[in-house]
Parts: structure tokens; sequence; C-alpha cells
């Protein structure tokens, strides 16, 4: 295969890799009687830093909604739930190649609300959640590539005859 076969599937896999170590750290600790919770980052760690700013002060200007979401008991278990099912169900996409373009919209989703609700730029702008977020935005827009269950599922019967299907595997 061609080198940006090559490429697209290292993306992929390197990527997917993120999403589903990420979403298996959670679910276990939810296995070992440590339950994850996003509720502590939603109202403690979405204040937001800028350079040179006081880590104290809130910068921000969402904080308030993530504080609020992060107060909902019965939303939390859904955004948990979500969190940890989104994480390993996006990595393990992405690293099959099946969907992609599924998964990697809804890979840029995640992390583009993980980027906003973090608002970390003690760094600069160009933090883990942005990298995260362009690449699998990337992949959603060029697709799986060769290497990829979705080059098997394009094949199939079903697939010729919902275009859309087409579309959404990569």
């Amino acid at each position: 295969m061609d080198r940006t076969s090559r490429g697209i599937f290292v993306l992929r896999a390197v990527v997917g890799g993120g999403f589903l170590f990420a979403g298996l750290d959670k679910f276990f600790m939810w296995a070992s009687g440590t339950p994850f919770t996003a509720a502590g980052f939603l109202k403690g760690a979405t204040g937001g830093v800028w350079l040179g700013s006081d880590p104290k002060a809130v910068i921000n200007p969402t904080h308030p909604f993530w504080v609020s979401l992060g107060g909902n008991a019965g939303l939390m278990s859904v955004i948990d739930t979500l969190v940890v099912f989104g994480e390993c169900a996006i990595g393990i996409a992405l690293i099959l190649g099946l969907a992609s373009r599924f998964a990697g919209l809804a890979g840029a989703i995640m992390m583009g609300l993980f980027f906003v609700a973090n608002w970390s730029f003690a760094n600069g702008p160009f933090n883990e959640q942005l990298m995260y977020g362009v690449v699998a935005g990337t992949i959603a827009y060029v697709g799986a590539g060769a290497y990829a269950l979705d080059s098997v599922v394009e094949k199939l019967a079903i697939t010729q005859r919902v275009p859309v299907v087409k579309y959404v595997i990569g």
C-alpha cells in the first residue's frame, strides 16, 4: 500500500490507542471499587490557566457551566458513563478502522469539549486535547485509509445500497 495509507493507519492506531487507554483506565477504576467520576474535574479544574496567570484565578469563561454539571449527581452518572464508553468505543473503532469517519468526528467533538472545559494554556494553546481533537478530526475528514475494516464493510451489499453508510464508515 501507499505511504498515505500507512500514515493514516499510524495516526488511527496511535490516537485510537490513546482513547482506548484513557477509557480502560477509567473503567478499571470502576471495577477496582474506586469509581471514576468527572465531577471533581468539572467542579475544581475548569477554572483555566493562562500564561503567567494566577493559578487560583478563574480564567475560563465557561467555568460556571462545568461547575453546574459537576454538581448535578443525576447528570454526572450519565456523563461518567458516556466518557468511559465514548473513549473506549472511539479507541476501538479507530484502531480497527471501523466507522472511522464517525469515530473521528465523535473523538474531535469529545476532545473539543475537554479542550473548552480544561482551558489550560499554561504552556500555550496547543495542549493534548487540541492535538487529539485535530488528529481525530483529520481522520473524520480523510477516512480510514486502506488498512481498515471499513474497506471490507464498504464492499458489502448493504453498503452499496445505502450510500450514507459508505460515508460514515470512511
